[in-house]
C-alpha cells in the first residue's frame, strides 16, 4: 500500500483515538467511533438518506432507519478493528462525485474474531452512499464459526 502523507491537520486525523493507518476522512473515523461505542443511530446517521449497508451473507439494508434497527438487532457486542486503508483512485474518478475507500480489519465479535474488508463510497458531501462488509476467511474458518 502506498503510504499515506501526514494529514494536514492532525487533530482531524483521528477521532477520540480512532487512527486508520492510510485513512484520514473523518466519515470513516467516525463510522468506526460511534460503531464501537453502541451508537448504532449515530452510526446511521453517517448515511445518505438511501445510504446502503451490505453485510456478508444479507441483503442490502437501504435507509438510515433501516441501518440503525439492523445494527441494534445483529451488531451488539461487536467490536470493530480497522488496521489500515486507502483512498480509492481509479479512472474515471474525476467524473463522478463520490469517492471510494478500502479499509482492512477485523471483527471482534461475542462468539469469535474474524478479518474483513470495508469498502465505503462516499457522496461529495461526505456521506455514505454504501459501506459493503467482506469476510477475509477461507469456508473451512466459517464452517468452525458456526453458532
Amino acid at each position: 500500500m502506498k503510504t499515506a502523507l501526514p494529514h494536514p491537520f492532525p487533530e482531524l486525523a483521528t477521532l477520540n483515538g480512532t487512527a486508520i493507518e492510510g485513512i484520514d476522512e473523518l466519515t470513516i473515523l467516525q463510522y468506526f467511533e460511534a460503531f464501537n461505542a453502541g451508537n448504532f443511530e449515530a452510526t446511521s446517521q453517517l448515511f445518505a438518506l438511501e445510504g446502503m449497508l451490505q453485510p456478508p451473507f444479507e441483503a442490502i439494508v437501504i435507509g438510515q432507519t433501516a441501518i440503525a434497527a439492523y445494527l441494534q438487532q445483529e451488531a451488539q457486542g461487536f467490536i470493530l478493528l480497522p488496521c489500515q486503508g486507502q483512498k480509492s483512485v481509479e479512472k474515471g474518478d474525476l467524473e463522478r462525485d463520490e469517492t471510494d475507500f478500502l479499509v482492512l480489519g477485523r471483527v471482534q465479535t461475542p462468539w469469535f474474531t474474524v478479518n474483513v474488508s470495508w469498502t465505503f463510497i462516499l457522496n461529495s458531501n461526505k456521506q455514505i452512499v454504501l459501506a459493503k462488509v467482506n469476510l477475509l476467511a477461507a469456508l473451512k474458518e466459517l464452517m468452525h464459526m458456526r453458532r
